[in-house]
């Protein structure tokens, strides 16, 4: 199978919603919600792979001609490129019903880890999707991060105590999802949270956590306090608020408030190892795709994912070489134009 093949067959499954478009750039399926659209106009999906494509690098040849090592270490655990495939919940309802969220994620996590990467797990209503995702990623060595949502305190807690059991080593929160429409009104209440509030859940955990929807400097130097081992910079596909930056307009000064002192990771249009090589550049530590991991997976299963792994990879190692560069931690802003 080729990776133009997995795209072929998952656009026999992933209606009505998701085009599986050539370019994955958030126009064709805009403001569909139901489906992998943005809030309201529709404009920040679009806006967030736009922006990856305004960055310009500066390319050097006149460079020692030696391989490329796009090894990325994330707490402990050595991955083969800094990419991780994104959280993505209610599979069913969103790309297609070939798969539940507990057949999707049965799916993703091991072939990430086999692929030499690893995912983020999504998070819902449904408690068994969460317990599922943590089983599958304790079964995998713990290469993989639950994450969870904002939920009320005894809810989060037991979802961590039961992710811990499971053997999941890190954890994630996408505070943004407070956004999501099935979170507003529930009883106990679901939503933001303080600093302080961050800090008890974090300490709870008592393993490496981060904060996903991170999007100012503020937001960024909070996560810390909070004790936030790393952040996400995302506005959730524009799913949560319409009319937002993209992540990478607002990467550069985030990773000069926070850069050495926590992780860095971002997502929101990323497509290819070009554009990790630009985030990289413009100060993340690694990346995070969501929507190409799906349409991987309804395609080709197992292969997809592998297939769409080695293809960042082989760009990426392509980028940084024609760049001058053959190590992560030589990628510096002066790539960029």
């Amino acid at each position: 199978m080729t990776y133009q093949e997995v795209l072929a067959n998952a656009r026999t499954c992933s209606g009505p919603y998701c085009k599986v478009c050539p370019v994955c750039n958030g126009r064709a399926c805009k403001n569909t919600m139901p489906g992998p659209g943005s809030k309201g106009t529709g404009t920040v999906a679009a806006r967030n792979y736009d922006a990856w494509q305004d960055v310009l690098l500066n390319m050097d040849t006149i460079c020692e001609n030696g391989a490329v090592d796009t090894r990325f270490t994330l707490f402990g655990q050595t991955y083969d490129l800094p990419v991780f495939a994104g959280p993505v919940g209610a599979v069913k309802l969103h790309y297609g019903d070939k798969f539940t969220d507990q057949e999707y994620n049965g799916i993703l996590v091991p072939a990430c880890a086999q692929a030499g990467i690893a995912a983020f797990t999504g998070d819902g209503v449904d408690p068994g999707v969460f317990a599922a995702a943590s089983k599958a990623i304790g079964g995998n060595g713990g290469r993989g991060i639950p994450t969870v949502k904002p939920w009320d305190r005894d809810t989060l807690f037991a979802k961590l105590d039961a992710a811990k059991a499971s053997g999941a080593k890190v954890f994630a929160m996408d505070i943004d999802a407070a956004g999501l429409p099935f979170l507003k009104g529930l009883n106990p209440p679901a939503g933001p949270k303080t600093v302080a509030e961050l800090r008890e859940i974090i300490e709870y955990a008592g393993v490496p956590f981060i904060i996903k929807g991170i999007m100012t400097p503020a937001g960024a130097r909070k996560a810390l306090e909070a004790g936030a081992a790393g952040i996400v910079v995302s506005n959730h596909g524009g799913r949560v608020q319409d009319g937002v930056p993209a992540t990478a307009q607002v990467l550069p000064a985030i990773a000069h408030a926070v850069k050495g002192k926590m992780t860095i990771l971002v997502d929101g249009g990323i497509r290819s190892g070009l554009d990790v090589l630009r985030a990289l550049a413009l100060g993340a530590d690694a990346c995070i795709l969501a929507r190409p991991y799906v349409t991987a997976v309804y395609g080709g299963g197992a292969e997809g994912v592998r297939l769409l792994t080695e293809k960042l990879k082989a760009e990426l190692t392509d980028a940084m070489a024609m760049c001058g560069v053959h190590s992560l931690s030589q990628i510096t802003h002066a790539l960029v134009f």
